[in-house]
């Protein structure tokens, strides 16, 4: 792909997307944002959440404990 090429489809991008009514990107944004998992999850899947939840109750345990 040649520069001028690659030059042209940027613009054109960009254009479609200044054109679009401000409230329409707001509204695009939030719904990718909320789709989105978060990057422990994509990494590691549930182990992370699953390891917060069991060291939490450990640590109330520990605290109704003392």
């Amino acid at each position: 792909m040649k520069s001028d090429d690659y030059v042209k489809y940027l613009t054109e991008q960009f254009v479609h997307y200044m054109n679009q009514p401000r409230d329409f990107r707001k509204q695009m944004k939030a719904e990718r944002k909320l789709a989105k998992s978060s990057i422990k999850e994509e990494l590691f899947g549930l182990v992370p959440f699953a390891c917060s939840q069991f060291f939490g109750t450990v640590k109330k345990q520990i605290k109704s404990r003392r």
